[in-house]
């Protein structure tokens, strides 16, 4: 090779360059599609602009996994061997009512709290699986007869509405802010009375073809047999609803299986036997909506009495007798009412 020509080659070597006489020449080309393929993957990507997201949505799946589960079961811990211990560790002591209300009581005495006279508030766990898995049972509320009267703290308005004039006096007497006939309703038709001054309306049966024009007026409040006010009773309809405990069963709004109810029975100045009496009461209310499943629909019950935050856990199951609760809920389910009175509600 002539001596030049290495020069030239070992130059443009050194420059990274190549001459016109080095070109590389192909006699393929490249695959059919490869280039439109390669275009098609240069797609411009869009950011989607995201608009405000709730606090309690940022993130969920990681708050979930933070979050403490609310379903309390502590049957995997050991029962506690002495009267002191880390509670953490053991299973919650469960009291007997009577013994749970006397360490409420000693709570709030004068040399502690001075609370003689505080509410005795109740939280009960309930278990919202309907009667499909993948079902869970609904909100619901209701009020629960108690046997002993307190002051709730609650101003509540009744109507009654009954043909019979001794059943309309008697009404009245239990609580009933007004009660009439068919007078009663032609002035709520006319005008001249409200409807909306009250928050509950009671009826007997025989006055129900009469009451339905009525009933777009009233809608949900219309007096119906599932939710106990269209009774022949109304006295003790009345009596229920204006001394009776008023209580809400609220499911949570991540563990959809898990409710709570949290209501008031009563005080501490009252015998602990009465409260006692209330409570089993409320809690017969409550599993009287037990969906038709099995396994228990309430799962624990605390008592505890502000201002102290002390909760004690207490043996509802000894007071749930499953046949006289299926019982009450026939009767609360209006069993005794004809056939014409059912078929007049539907309508």
């Amino acid at each position: 090779m002539p001596l030049f020509d290495t020069t030239i080659r070992v130059v443009y070597n050194h420059l990274n360059l190549t001459p016109f006489g080095l070109v590389s020449i192909r006699n393929y080309a490249a695959r059919k599609g490869t280039r439109a393929k390669r275009a098609k993957s240069k797609v411009k990507v869009e950011v989607q602009k995201v608009g405000f997201i709730p606090h309690n949505q940022r993130d969920l799946a990681s708050f979930l996994a933070s979050r403490p589960k609310l379903k309390f079961d502590d049957s995997w811990k050991q029962l506690p061997l002495d009267n002191v211990y880390p509670h953490k560790y053991y299973q919650w002591t469960v009291y007997p009512f009577i013994e749970a209300i006397q360490c409420l009581k000693e709570t709030n005495h004068p040399d502690m709290y001075n609370q003689p006279n505080a509410n005795v508030h109740v939280n009960i766990d309930l278990n919202m699986e309907g009667e499909k898995k993948n079902r869970m049972h609904d909100n619901f509320y209701r009020i629960a007869p108690i046997p002993h009267k307190f002051d709730h703290g609650e101003e509540r308005t009744v109507m009654v509405f009954t043909k019979d004039v001794a059943k309309q006096e008697a009404a009245r007497a239990a609580g009933a802010g007004m009660a009439g006939g068919v007078e009663l309703i032609k002035d709520i038709q006319n005008g001249s009375i409200m409807l909306t001054d009250f928050q509950h309306f009671v009826a007997e049966p025989t006055i129900l073809p009469e009451l339905v024009s009525l009933r777009g007026l009233m809608k949900r409040k219309f007096p119906n047999p599932n939710a106990g006010t269209l009774d022949d009773d109304v006295t003790m309809v009345v009596e229920r609803i204006v001394n009776g405990v008023n209580y809400s069963a609220l499911k949570d709004e991540y563990e959809k299986d898990f409710g709570q109810v949290k209501t008031v029975i009563g005080n501490l100045n009252m015998e602990p036997h009465h409260l006692e009496a209330n409570f089993i009461s409320l809690i017969k209310d409550i599993h009287s909506v037990k969906p038709k499943r099995e396994g228990p629909f309430i799962t624990r019950c605390l008592l505890w009495s502000p201002p102290s935050n002390e909760k004690l856990k207490v043996d509802h199951k000894q007071y749930l007798d499953i046949k006289e609760t299926k019982k009450l809920k026939r009767q609360q389910s209006g069993n005794e009412v004809s056939d014409e009175v059912q078929e007049a509600v539907v309508q």
